[in-house]
């Protein structure tokens, strides 16, 4: 919880301050805001190979921890750097990147190791643990989700009308704190020692692809062990990826589906790149589209735009007690599945309802816009905004959860922070398509329109426009979705 509350106390907020204090073009900051964000997604596969071959998971979450808290502090000191000259705005620009990817570099780290470390304290083999462990899960997203809707209401309103370096602050102190309770129940922590004699798990699953290749010519018949044949013909799941089944001339039969069941995520993994491409527009475009709205309450008592992100989180943290004390059961007694749906269902869902939110945030600015040129004194209420957030909202309950719990169960256990380094990987290379996307269409728009789509002035901008391409790329990529998620094989039927 506190790592998300230093996370989104950072980011959600984090647009004002780039084209505020730091005096970015919106395209720019927007532009350096998923960079960013696509880096902070994709260290964690750089920590969770270091976490699975070498540290462990729970000294990867101490190191990486400290680093996070560094780079907190270094923040929040770069705030209180005042820019009186070219140079020391340069100072403070400077230090405000080395200190936002220093906390990037350390949530790469602590991001995927601590969600494992939480979920291996549960007995997979055991069906009451299972089940808990799936409630976990959900849990998980729900103290999420007070975090970030507690971060979002009282960060961005101490940011903007306080100071940015105490706005900056707090998130380090929440972290700093953490790190030190999680220390305090080392002894009662449940810890994995599986590892399977002393070969690496990546060597292991690199070796059956070298074996496959080099044993390609060879005809099924002449493959040295034909009972291990059988027996990966025989498992259902086998029967997909029998390239590799060559490997069996050298490589076990375990081996051989560690390897299988890695390349199986291949498909999903991909797909689910244009549900994470939409929803980083949620801290960028849809808190820029606020801050152009009327967010008065009361004379002199103005609403921040980034705390309409509050009603996502608030919309999260109602629906997932519903869904795991009432949905869940009620789907389980229909299904007979532990888990109520299965995962890809919930993750089907969640892209789906992404879809509907893209549309309504389209058309909510398409009325904003006809609002502002009709009479430019009269602003659209920002409380418009609410049904696209509280939509995301519900969607993102079911894809997140989802998703961390399917690369959990479906990757051998040995590497299990790599598969949720792979869940946290779909939102960094999200943000870096989002990012060349609105790059690239911000040139073409200059070049052949009358201004860009992301005009500073979001009077004379379309961000209708891009919205509209968004939600119908959005469906190209649910079909695509749908049709690999029909022919996905569980590695562990039994239990899904």
């Amino acid at each position: 919880m506190a790592e998300q509350f230093a996370s989104y106390g950072i980011s959600s907020n984090l647009i004002t301050y780039l084209t505020g204090p730091l005096g970015e073009s919106t395209a720019a900051a927007a532009a350096n805001i998923n960079a960013w964000s696509g880096t902070e997604s994709f260290l964690p596969l750089l920590w969770s190979f270091v976490a699975d071959s070498f540290l462990g998971r729970f000294r990867t979450i101490i190191i990486s921890s400290s680093i996070y808290i560094l780079g907190l502090g270094l923040l929040s000191f770069s705030a209180t750097i005042t820019s009186h000259s070219k140079d020391s705005n340069q100072l403070q620009v400077t230090l405000f990147f080395i200190s936002l990817y220093l906390i990037a570099f350390g949530q790469g780290g602590f991001s995927p190791c601590i969600k494992v470390f939480g979920a291996d304290q549960f007995d997979g083999n055991d069906l009451k643990e299972l089940k808990a462990k799936s409630s976990f899960f959900n849990w998980l997203m729900f103290g999420t989700c007070v975090s970030l809707l507690t971060t979002r209401l009282i960060s961005s309103y101490i940011q903007e009308n306080l100071s940015w370096s105490l706005g900056f602050g707090i998130p380090g102190a929440f972290m700093l704190l953490s790190l030190l309770l999680f220390l305090l129940g080392t002894k009662t922590y449940r810890f994995t020692t599986e590892r399977r004699g002393n070969k690496n798990p990546f060597a292991r699953i690199i070796r059956v692809f070298i074996e496959a290749v080099k044993s390609r010519r060879q005809p099924d018949l002449h493959i040295a062990n034909p009972n291990e044949t059988l027996l990966l013909v025989a498992h259902q799941s086998s029967k997909q990826f029998r390239f590799l089944d060559r490997a069996a001339v050298s490589c076990d039969l375990s081996e051989i589906q560690e390897a299988k069941a890695v390349v199986k995520l291949v498909p999903i993994w991909i797909n689910c790149l244009v549900y994470s491409t939409v929803c980083s527009q949620i801290p960028t475009f849809f808190t820029k589209q606020g801050s152009a709205m009327n967010r008065s309450i009361s004379p002199g008592l103005l609403v921040p735009a980034a705390s309409l992100q509050g009603v996502l989180s608030l919309t999260m943290a109602v629906f997932i007690p519903i869904y795991d004390r009432l949905l869940v059961p009620i789907a389980r007694s229909f299904t007979q599945n532990p888990l109520g749906i299965t995962t890809l269902q919930r993750i089907g869902t969640g892209m789906f309802l992404s879809n509907i939110a893209m549309v309504v945030a389209a058309l909510v600015e398409t009325k904003r816009l006809r609002t502002a040129q009709d009479d430019v004194t009269i602003m659209m209420s920002v409380w418009w905004l609410v049904p696209q957030y509280a939509i995301y909202g519900v969607s993102y309950a079911f894809l997140t959860t989802g998703l961390q719990e399917f690369f959990y169960d479906q990757i051998p256990s040995e590497l299990r922070s790599v598969g949720m380094a792979l869940y946290l990987s779909i939102f960094g290379v999200g943000s870096f398509l989002s990012s060349f996307m609105i790059s690239v269409i911000d040139k073409v728009s200059r070049q052949f329109c009358q201004t860009s789509w992301f005009d500073n002035d979001l009077s004379k901008a379309h961000l209708d426009y891009f919205y509209w391409l968004l939600a119908c790329v959005s469906s190209i990529g649910l079909a695509s979705y749908l049709w690999f998620a029909k022919s996905y094989v569980y590695n562990r039927p039994n239990t899904f």
